[in-house]
């Protein structure tokens, strides 16, 4: 496959999938978990198919390998998205995303003793100013966000400031599962396909804890507003498209950046995945009109500046240039 697809799913799918989640969180923000089901769902039924073969492929990694590694990939998803509910505007959860890199940083230092390069440090400085630049705007905007009493205020803030733990949480848990996936890789081999499907696919018994809520949300999913479908001369309530648009979305953005993996070297996975989140971030501004100050502004380019500066990827650029010159 040339590069150049892989490339541009990834734009059109993670970009798509930002999209259809604020659709559906900007109509019902309490639907985080019936979203987080419905991708879960889809992409276990489609690794069982095609990657377990119906069951009948053994694992590459031991099962038991997988128990902790899905324990916190569910965290991490149901987390994320459930975060939305507490007042959390999607360009502040997708730059709290784009601070990966950071918590990464730091849990190789506690956990694995690494030490870095001192632009690895000045990166991590610059997404961490970034992100806090960017909470502290979006919390002077919850805090005048509301003409009602002094005690709803407080509980409003009280409200964002869970989000923003949450979002915390997810941020730490997720660099934590990285590295847990490192060990486990380094012993047994990538099997990304593999870890796909098992992730998706265990800890499923664990939306039983959700039924309620899930179910909840299908039937007001069920009331929303009906959007004719001309291909199928069919009336549906528009929140199920959204849904089904962002599971699908979701599917492509996930499996599009596998196979830039295997089609692309690391530094333009590099660079397509932080372009992608930079694009995400400027069409949700533009066209859901999210508030974003100055502040903000500074914030996301210090967040993207550093993960540029901490992947070395303008150093690569320069080296994969440089000897081409040199050969003209």
């Amino acid at each position: 496959m040339h590069p150049a697809v892989p490339i541009c799913l990834v734009f059109i799918g993670c970009c798509s999938n930002v999209v259809f989640l604020e659709l559906l969180v900007s109509e019902m923000p309490g639907s985080g978990n019936i979203i987080t089901f419905s991708q879960f769902l889809f992409i276990a039924i489609e690794g069982f198919i095609f990657t377990a073969k119906f069951g009948t492929k053994s694992p590459a990694i031991p099962m038991k390998n997988y128990f902790l590694m899905v324990i916190m990939f569910f965290l991490v998803q149901v987390v994320n998205n459930l975060a939305l509910n507490f007042h959390i505007s999607m360009p502040l959860h997708m730059i709290f995303r784009a601070g990966s890199l950071m918590a990464n940083l730091i849990l190789g230092i506690i956990i694995l003793k690494r030490s870095y390069k001192m632009s690895k440090y000045v990166s991590v400085l610059m997404i961490s100013i970034g992100i806090v630049l960017c909470t502290i705007a979006s919390s002077s905007q919850v805090k005048s966000s509301s003409e009602e009493t002094e005690q709803n205020k407080t509980y409003e803030y009280m409200i964002w400031l869970i989000g923003i733990a949450m979002l915390l949480f997810a941020l730490f848990m997720s660099a934590r599962m990285g590295i847990f996936q490192e060990s486990i890789y380094s012993k047994f081999g990538k099997h990304p396909s593999e870890a796909l499907f098992y992730n998706h696919a265990l800890p499923l018994p664990g939306f039983l804890f959700f039924t309620a809520d899930i179910y909840k949300s299908a039937l007001m999913f069920s009331q929303s507003a009906p959007m004719f479908i001309p291909l199928l001369n069919l009336a549906v309530p528009k929140m199920w498209i959204y849904l089904l648009g962002n599971v699908l979305t979701q599917y492509v953005c996930i499996r599009s950046v596998f196979i830039l993996t295997t089609e692309c070297t690391s530094l333009t996975v590099t660079l397509v995945v932080t372009l992608r989140k930079f694009a995400s971030l400027i069409f949700s501004i533009w066209y859901f009109h999210n508030p974003f100050t100055t502040f903000h502004w500074i914030g996301a380019s210090l967040v993207f500046i550093g993960t540029l500066v901490f992947t070395e990827v303008l150093q690569k650029v320069q080296a994969a240039i440089l000897p081409k010159k040199k050969q003209l």
